[in-house]
């Protein structure tokens, strides 16, 4: 966690890791807003550092490091309004929005932060696999709120699908990583494991990305975080098209939400994606509410396992035991 308390001044360093001691795996955020307390936010429950609140001296100071005392360096960043620094974790700013034309310029005055810490979890998507797979990986859609663990899970969906998963031969895989979230690549060079065969377009616009990938590196499956636009729907009814997987996420709380949303209606439409995995936002991160098939059945068998338990259920030598499915 270095790459994160080189952020802050000495003291509040201090502070924070006094407060976590051996808390860092339980931790999603941590919230800075200028003259208030710090909050850290963890899996379940919230803890405050009433005694930190950072001044205009201390913003200073995490602002270079953030920035690497270049703000000119931040251009883009300030425009979309985070920045993602060492090992994938994601820095989202607010404050005093510059505008031009009605389009936002700038963020001038950075008052509040929120550091979202990007977690590698090796083999939390193994229940999910055998869902994704019938004689080939299937074009799945993650869905999900904010912080119920789409990212982490399709990190490790990709480490296993590029490496090889049982019977299942390595595939290559192509990720377009726009917000530098998945792979966490520093100079070109993921810091996150995804596997043997994958390559990685950081920090490229998804659209365009989508289709140099396919055009470049010939991917057997090709994988986007964080869906939503015109361009995105287009460049992957475009992938899919030339004969490739596409696994995404997308924003939202339940099936019903995102089909009602213009933006990607054509894609439920046109019946394109086989798998569609709802995660339960409530719970601990990553945790599997409901996986719908291309009919909108939900097919998603809960573990009944006890913890450190296998659930066969979901081997693949058994998924395809309609009798133990149960539809919806």
């Amino acid at each position: 966690m270095q790459e994160i308390l080189r952020l802050f001044p000495t003291d509040i360093r201090d502070e924070i890791q006094q407060k976590m001691n051996k808390k860092w795996d339980m931790l999603q955020e941590i919230r800075v807003r200028l003259n208030q307390p710090i909050e850290l936010i963890y899996d379940h429950g919230i803890e405050w550092l009433p005694l930190v609140r950072p001044n205009k001296k201390d913003y200073v100071f995490i602002i270079n490091q953030l920035s690497e005392f270049s703000l000119y360096r931040m251009e883009d960043e300030l425009r979309e309004g985070f920045i993602t620094i060492d090992g994938g974790h994601r820095v989202g700013l607010a404050g005093k929005v510059n505008t031009i034309h009605g389009s936002v310029k700038a963020i001038q005055y950075i008052t509040f932060l929120n550091i979202r810490i990007a977690k590698e979890k090796i083999g939390v998507a193994r229940p999910v696999i055998p869902y994704l797979f019938e004689e080939r990986f299937l074009n799945t859609l993650f869905v999900g709120p904010p912080q119920s663990g789409k990212t982490t899970l399709i990190r490790d969906v990709i480490r296993i699908i590029s490496s090889g998963w049982n019977h299942v031969p390595p595939k290559k895989v192509g990720v377009v990583d726009e917000r530098s979230e998945i792979a966490a690549c520093l100079h070109g060079v993921p810091q996150h494991d995804l596997g043997l065969r994958t390559d990685v377009l950081d920090a490229c616009p998804k659209a365009e990305g989508m289709m140099m990938m396919i055009r470049s590196m010939s991917p057997e499956v090709l994988v986007v975080d964080e869906i939503g636009s015109d361009k995105d729907v287009y460049a992957l009814t475009n992938a899919m098209n030339a004969g490739v997987t596409v696994i995404c996420t997308i924003h939202g709380q339940s099936l019903q939400e995102i089909k009602n949303r213009p933006q990607v209606q054509s894609l439920f439409d046109k019946h394109v994606f086989q798998r569609i995995i709802i995660l339960n936002g409530q719970d601990k991160p990553g945790t599997i509410e409901k996986i719908y098939n291309e009919d909108e059945k939900n097919i998603y068998q809960k573990s009944r396992c006890l913890p450190n338990e296998v659930d066969r259920s979901t081997s693949v030598y058994r998924d395809n035991d309609l009798a133990r499915i149960r539809l919806e």
